[in-house]
Parts: structure tokens; C-alpha cells; sequence
């Protein structure tokens, strides 16, 4: 008996994808399409209009998602993705901002305007895809590879401890944190639209295979492999203690999964946008004063 052959004209989710730049760049076995796939169908699912969606990236291969998408996309300079959403965000305040782009350009060179951006509270929100080193520029170390892991730049192991993301944004003041594998598919996409809706920093982390750049000089297989891995390894616990986060990806270490952080802090506002009677009166040094004493400006 001939398998059924099931022939269809239309993807659920062709409205947000631009066709004309598919098939992806991406290798086979990354984590990189499903990723996507959860968060374009988490725009498609939120009350916002996708004409009101801006999506920012930076580069990488994680950064190729926004060219990917049929929404206002940006592709930033290098670790820069989060000031261009910031400026994006406080230039529109209508628009639902989110930064979509990798464990390198967000965590090292982007590192500073991650802290910043989750201090002040910035409304918009940041996805991690974090696939623990460079994959687009051959596979070299980063801050989120694990200790010991062998990289094209540490062939004999990483000398050095990994960032614990969730602990550090959550640290920084994020109003919500949580890591989710591209393997569960639902809970990331569920993850993703409610830190679509909720205002202020809101974080998720998304652990992904890179299989040519991580996945085969510490052997873990290819693509299907780790995410057996990720089956194996993985245990949900929201309540999880933020400092016991740390990843190794040995074949004996645990991944901890879940939605960590929800809280609630004031947004930022800029200066002047806040009714007077509101506002923040700005505080005057003058350094000519003998006692060096601060007033109020008028």
C-alpha cells in the first residue's frame, strides 16, 4: 500500500513569513526554525495587530530572524539590537518591540545594553535563542559556553565559568524571566506571548542545538540528538533557585526549565512624559558652593 501523500496550498503561519526570502540560511539539525516558528505564532495569537509588532536583531545567526519576518524588522549592528529597540520602543510607545538574537550578541558585545535596558525597566521584550557559542562565525567560545566545553577556540575545553543568564537578568531587574528548549514547543510559544503582553523587561531564554558548531566537538550528536537530550535531561520547576541555573550540557547535568521571574515594576518614562505633578524634579550640583550643597531646580 502507497503512503498517503497530503498536499496543501497554505501554512498557517505564510502571513508573517516572507516567502521570497525562504528557504533559511540556517544548518540542518539548528534549533533556529522552531524558535521562530513559537515566536511568530505568538504574534499571530496576541491582541496586538501585527502592524503594531517591530521586531529588532542583531547578527548572528539567531539575527536572521528578523529578515524572516513579514513585520517591521530591523537588522542591527553588531550587539546593538537592544538600544535600537529602546529607541524604537520611546520613540512609538504604541508599538510591541521585541528583540530576537543570540547568546553573543546579546551577552559579550551586547552585554552593557542588556544591563541597562533591564535596570531601567525598558517595555520591550528580549528572546535569547542561547546555543552556546558562535555558530555563524565558526563555532568559537562564548559567554554562555559551559565549563569545559571544547570550541574552535578552546580545543582543549573552556577554561572558564558560563554566564547563569536567568539569574543575571533576573539580578538586573527584568519584570519576567524564563527558559524554555526548542523542543517544548508549546511552553516556549505560551512563554513568549505572555511576555509579549506584559509590560516592562521581559526575558526569555531559549536553549537551541547548533550542531556543527557545538553539537559535534563536544559530542552530543547532531540536531535530533540533543534534543533527545533536552527530553532526557530536562526538568521543570518554576520555583527553582535562581543561582542553581548554571548550565554544563554534560550527559549527567540537569536542565532546569520554567518561568522563574514575574513581578512587577514601574516602566520607564522618560523625563517629560510624565504629567508635572508626576515628574521627577532633576537635581542641581554646583560645584562653586563651598559646601557643594544640591537644591532643586525651579
Amino acid at each position: 500500500m502507497c503512503p498517503r501523500e497530503i498536499v496543501v496550498n497554505d501554512h498557517q503561519l505564510d502571513p508573517i513569513l516572507r516567502s521570497d526570502r525562504l528557504p533559511h540560511i540556517w544548518c540542518p539539525g539548528c534549533g533556529l526554525g522552531p524558535a521562530m516558528a513559537c515566536f511568530a505564532k505568538a504574534i499571530q495569537d496576541s491582541d496586538v495587530p501585527v502592524d503594531k509588532h517591530a521586531c529588532v536583531s542583531g547578527i548572528g545567526c539567531t539575527g536572521r530572524v528578523a529578515g524572516y519576518l513579514n513585520l517591521d524588522s530591523f537588522h542591527t549592528t553588531h550587539g546593538r539590537a537592544i538600544p535600537f529597540a529602546t529607541g524604537l520602543k520611546l520613540s512609538n510607545p504604541d508599538l510591541s518591540v521585541s528583540v530576537f538574537s543570540g547568546d553573543g550578541d546579546l551577552f559579550a558585545i551586547g552585554g552593557n545594553h542588556m544591563l541597562h535596558a533591564a535596570r531601567r525597566n525598558i517595555d520591550i521584550t528580549v528572546i535569547c535563542v542561547n546555543n552556546f557559542n558562535y555558530g555563524m562565525t565558526g563555532g568559537q567560545l562564548g559567554p554562555t559556553t559551559p565549563f569545559a566545553a571544547r570550541t574552535s577556540t578552546t580545543p582543549y575545553g573552556n577554561p572558564e565559568g558560563p554566564l547563569n543568564i536567568p539569574h543575571l537578568v533576573a539580578a538586573l531587574g527584568a519584570v519576567f524571566v524564563a527558559r524554555w528548549t526548542v523542543l517544548h514547543v508549546r511552553q516556549l510559544q505560551k512563554a513568549i506571548a505572555y511576555a509579549l503582553q506584559k509590560e516592562g523587561f521581559t526575558f526569555v531564554e531559549v536553549l537551541s542545538p547548533c550542531p556543527v558548531g557545538f553539537g559535534r566537538p563536544n559530542d552530543l550528536g547532531d540536531g535530533l540528538d540533543e534534543m533527545m537530550f533536552y527530553k532526557r535531561q530536562s526538568v521543570v520547576d518554576d520555583q527553582a533557585p535562581l543561582e542553581s541555573l548554571g548550565i554544563d550540557m554534560s550527559k549527567e547535568s540537569t536542565l532546569v526549565l520554567g518561568n522563574f521571574v514575574d513581578r512587577e515594576r514601574p516602566v520607564y518614562q522618560p523625563m517629560g512624559t510624565d504629567p508635572p505633578e508626576q515628574r521627577i524634579r532633576p537635581v542641581v550640583y554646583r560645584p562653586a558652593d563651598p559646601e557643594v550643597k544640591a537644591r532643586e531646580a525651579p
